[in-house]
């Protein structure tokens, strides 16, 4: 066979000339739409390649972003990688410390900022080396001097770039991890782990995806690659939709439905206010029947796969890292689905799935490799060509990998005996009391099903006598009303007495990360000096009082 590489080049030229009249769809901070097509994202983006190259960026050179999910940021996503920089995208959402942090951790040479978000660079400006800060003028407002004219760059730049001869093991991408448990990390992926991670979640057990696609990527792409949906809609030339920082339940309902959107995905907080605004009028937003909806980031709860088969539309389960490129498990068509009751039909949904093709996964405990009995929990470890090998800048870190090479993620699940996955919950977000796990994420979901609850965290408090006891946090609908009682009766349809939380908080608001996460080190610090006392004690129970 030849010697081919797997480079991002070979799809960027190949998008431009076999689907020029494709659309690229962006909302603009003012609602407004801009439109073009491939054929025009491709000449922009080779103006921007030539343009930096010019500039000096060389293989392995990192030009950072802090954009929005509109065309110039999708521009920037082809344009560095096939002159051989790496994209680094920015969370945005950071807090200026660490936005600092990361840029000068990575030695970032450009950055490419929108307008609307100068003000957050303002902040950092004079703590971050930067040789060039480029703005692209996404709402309109005056570019002040001191900085470059994105539109302006394009403009000008006559010349074609120089592809270089780059091997597919070389640097595209890169993105920090969240950065929970120390300083954030780097994570840079590779050509041909981008080429791969983009064919294997195109597969018909997983997205499905083709050119008869219209993609709305509503996840960010400053995290993750957004899932790899912009590298897979250029592959395969479908239609992209971007959002721009419009997220709400109605602006996402009215480009799910003018634009025909066959494919999206986002956080499950995303899809739970999506179903809200949907249900209160379903009239308002038709949408397409090949409607698919890929929820990830934490685990979907049941009671959204219920909601929104009530509209035709197919919701996916999908789990993955930061560290996988990130999709590394997709639950859509379980061997025992059809077979199934209702019920049970909706909690194999619910599970995270199989492993997508080149990616190997395992469970362990303290003993080594759990059975695939869908009861025997252990810490999920996972292997293959879109798995880091190591954080950039730290060749040493040796605790994350196994000795003989496998990822482990933190996170503990049981695998059946069809090799799909349930995620139980984070290792550091368990709760062992008086000897026994429970699982938060359970809980979480079960409290999510009534009608009244929002959004629910279940975290461990301490306990004199039983260790960890769960205390509930609850966010409930706007005028919604529920009593603690009410919440008990419903978990104890499928809890055991001693499963169930010993309080119920409720609040207005829960702490998420940048990415939608619940933030439960936060929730665990916050309550961790309620006071117990010892409750019918032969049942395994206690009540939380306030301290």
């Amino acid at each position: 066979m030849m010697q081919y590489p797997l480079i991002l080049t070979s799809l960027f030229e190949r998008a431009g000339k076999l689907f020029p009249d494709v659309e690229i769809v962006s909302r603009r901070p003012d609602s407004s739409i801009h439109r073009y097509t491939y054929r025009e994202w491709h000449t922009r983006a080779r103006a921007l390649a030539a343009a930096l190259q010019r500039s000096g960026i060389r293989p392995g050179d990192r030009v950072a972003t802090l954009m929005w999910n509109h065309y110039a940021h999708l521009e920037a996503y082809f344009a560095i990688p096939v002159i051989g920089g790496i994209v680094h995208t920015l969370n945005l959402r950071l807090h200026s410390d660490e936005l600092a942090y990361i840029i000068n951790d990575a030695e970032d040479r450009i950055l490419l900022v929108d307008d609307v978000l100068l003000p957050v660079f303002e902040k950092i400006r004079h703590r971050v080396n930067l040789e060039r800060v480029i703005v692209f003028p996404f709402s309109g407002i005056p570019i002040p001097c001191s900085y470059e004219d994105y539109e302006a760059i394009i403009q000008q730049s006559d010349a074609d770039p120089v592809y270089p001869n780059l091997d597919e093991n070389d640097g595209i991408s890169m993105c920090y991890t969240s950065g929970t448990t120390g300083k954030p990390k780097g994570v840079v992926y590779s050509h041909r782990a981008i080429a791969l991670h983009s064919y294997s979640i195109s597969l018909p057990d997983n997205f499905s995806i083709s050119r008869k696609d219209t993609i709305l990527a509503a996840m960010s792409m400053f995290h993750a690659n957004a899932w790899g949906f912009p590298f897979a809609a250029v592959m395969n030339g479908s239609k992209l939709v971007l959002p721009g920082p419009n997220l709400q339940p109605e602006s996402l309902l009215e480009l799910l439905s003018t634009e025909r959107v066959t494919l999206t995905g986002a956080v499950p907080t995303v899809w739970l206010s999506v179903a809200s605004a949907l249900e209160k009028e379903p009239q308002r937003w038709p949408l397409d029947p090949r409607l698919r909806i890929v929820v990830g980031g934490s685990a979907c709860p049941e009671v959204l796969f219920r909601r929104l088969d009530r509209f035709g539309v197919q919701v996916i389960q999908a789990w993955g890292l930061t560290e996988t490129a990130p999709i590394a498990t997709v639950s859509n068509l379980h061997p025992r689905i059809a077979a199934s009751t209702d019920d049970s039909r909706y909690e194999l949904r619910a599970r995270q799935g199989i492993p997508v093709p080149f990616l190997d996964l395992r469970a362990t405990d303290d003993s080594g490799e759990v059975p695939w009995d869908g009861t025997t929990p252990g810490e999920v470890q996972v292997k293959g060509p879109f798995v880091t090998a190591s954080y950039f800048k730290m060749p040493d870190e040796s605790t994350k990998w196994t000795y003989d090479g496998w990822l482990r993620t933190g996170d503990v699940a049981t695998i059946d005996g069809a090799g799909s996955v349930k995620i139980t919950d984070r290792a550091k977000d368990l709760i062992k009391s008086g000897g026994e796990w429970i699982s938060s994420v359970d809980v979480e979901n079960a409290l999510v099903a009534h009608s009244s609850v929002v959004e629910a965290a279940v975290v461990a408090v301490p306990h004199p006598k039983w260790q960890e006891r769960p205390l509930a946090l609850i966010v409930l609908k706007e005028g919604a009303k529920v009593s603690e009682e009410d919440l008990r009766a419903l978990l104890l349809k499928t809890f055991a007495k001693w499963q169930l939380p010993d309080g119920y908080v409720f609040v207005d608001e829960l702490p998420h990360t940048s990415t939608g996460k619940l933030r439960k080190s936060e929730l665990r610090d916050r309550y961790r000096n309620w006071a117990c006392r010892i409750h019918d004690a032969d049942q395994h129970s206690a009540v939380l009082t306030p301290g």
